[in-house]
């Protein structure tokens, strides 16, 4: 008997990653699709990458025909609106047109949706309200499906959230108590994939699984403050002395996180992660349990077999600082060509003809020279255009560095080493370009 088919869509993120890979190992023949794959996910003849997004129903039917899938399982989702990220298109609306496809291909397929735990009473949020009403669509629609709605997922990977806690687990820092003591229910990646793979292996018309709803999560309750404390063991740092962050930081920096999004970055900290951080993560994963027998790892198993490595934690102490060498940059390339173009336009252009330069020179080199400067600060702020940037900035300050040997050298002695400190901005700057991956 041939491998049924799994159409993982969402392959590159932190569950459907997991989940590609763990069924391939299983036996099963995994097609994994995403909009990007990094070389290092783009292993196999099977992940493939598409617009997926972007494909309308037509198209989606052929994808299931071209691979003569059995089962789609849907991890596609996106934290809040912003560029390039619509809560509604990507929760709601592709799934009615996949909805659509699946009802068109003449196929028997299951689909398995992930979604989130917590009732519609609780939504505040338009990625809680988006993924209800795509919920309700499923449910309408008389399709093979299974909702699986997973607690706080822990994973080898840490992107958004899970990567944010980590964080806090290395350092000597606390959200407010409030936030603390919210509940937070984790569940191991592995067990998604173990649900979608008993699932795969059912037929397609068992009745006990033809339209099923499963919150996925560990028994016990846990609190964020637990959760945090199962990282702190691994990572050594449970004895630690932690100061708690007043309330009023923990909103600033969502809401400098939802302006670093409008140019492009995904950071952790955003208003609906707050909120959605807030509400915590809470369910009874008693029907899903029942009917598979899976009995899920608790998270002191699932942190336990994964140990905190030394690449865990520079990346734990590094991932909140990233932010923060970004950020500088932005502000060294902006404030220095903004100084020296309106505050100290003269001082500059003086240094300039106080080394001989010709007359006709010094004041197209002073501008030229700052519009680069605040140009490069531009640049680096937008993460499309971050790389451009921070290589610029370093041709830059070489540029300078290598000038000044020539035609100024006597500015390498000067009291204040302002030439001196460009090595280090270099260096900073290199930092911030291996920094920039996501995933």
């Amino acid at each position: 008997m041939n491998p049924r088919t799994i159409l993982v869509l969402g392959a590159s993120g932190l569950i459907g990653r997991v989940v590609t890979d763990d069924l391939r190992a299983r036996g099963f023949r995994v097609v994994g699709v995403a909009r990007s794959l990094s070389p290092g996910q783009a292993r196999g003849g099977l992940d493939i990458e598409l617009p997926i997004l972007s494909l309308d129903p037509a198209a989606l039917k052929r994808l299931l025909s071209e691979y003569s899938v059995d089962v789609v399982v849907n991890c596609l989702g996106v934290l809040q609106d912003g560029p390039g990220s619509n809560t509604g298109a990507v929760h709601r609306d592709f799934v009615a047109r996949l909805l659509q496809a699946i009802a068109d291909s003449g196929r028997a397929v299951r689909l398995v949706h992930i979604s989130i735990p917590g009732t519609a009473e609780a939504d505040r949020t338009a990625f809680a309200t988006t993924k209800r009403e795509a919920e309700r669509l499923i449910a309408a629609s008389g399709i093979p499906h299974a909702i699986l709605r997973p607690g706080f997922v822990v994973a080898p990977s840490a992107y958004g959230g899970s990567a944010m806690l980590r964080a806090l687990a290395a350092c000597p820092l606390d959200l407010p108590g409030k936030e603390m003591a919210t509940p937070f229910q984790p569940l191991a990646v592995e067990d998604i994939s173990a649900t979608i793979a008993w699932l795969a292996a059912r037929d397609i018309d068992d009745a006990a699984v033809k339209a099923v709803s499963w919150d996925l999560m560990q028994v016990e309750p846990v609190t964020m403050a637990g959760v945090i404390k199962q990282f702190r063991l691994a990572f050594g740092t449970a004895g630690w002395s932690r100061i708690a962050m007043p309330t009023f930081m923990l909103d600033l920096g969502a809401k400098l996180g939802d302006v670093a999004s409008y140019l492009g970055w995904m950071p952790p900290m955003r208003s609906t992660a707050i909120a959605e951080l807030r509400r915590g993560v809470r369910g009874d994963p008693s029907a899903w349990i029942a009917a598979t027998a899976i009995v899920p790892k608790t998270l002191a198993e699932t942190i336990g077999r994964h140990p905190a490595t030394i690449q865990d934690k520079w990346f734990a102490r590094l991932f909140l600082v990233k932010a923060l060498i970004v950020a500088s940059l932005v502000a060294f390339w902006l404030v220095s060509g903004f100084i020296a173009l309106f505050v100290s336009y003269r001082a500059a252009a003086g240094i300039l003809s106080a080394h001989n330069f010709p007359p006709t020179l010094v004041d197209p080199i002073t501008i030229g020279t700052s519009l680069m400067d605040m140009s490069i600060g531009v640049l680096i702020a937008f993460r499309r255009t971050a790389a451009v940037g921070l290589v610029a900035g370093i041709a830059a300050s070489l540029g300078y560095m290598f000038g000044a040997a020539i035609l100024t050298p006597d500015l390498w002695i000067e009291p204040l080493g302002a030439l001196v400190k460009t090595g280090p901005a270099i260096v900073l700057m290199l930092v911030a370009l291996m920094m920039l991956d996501n995933r």
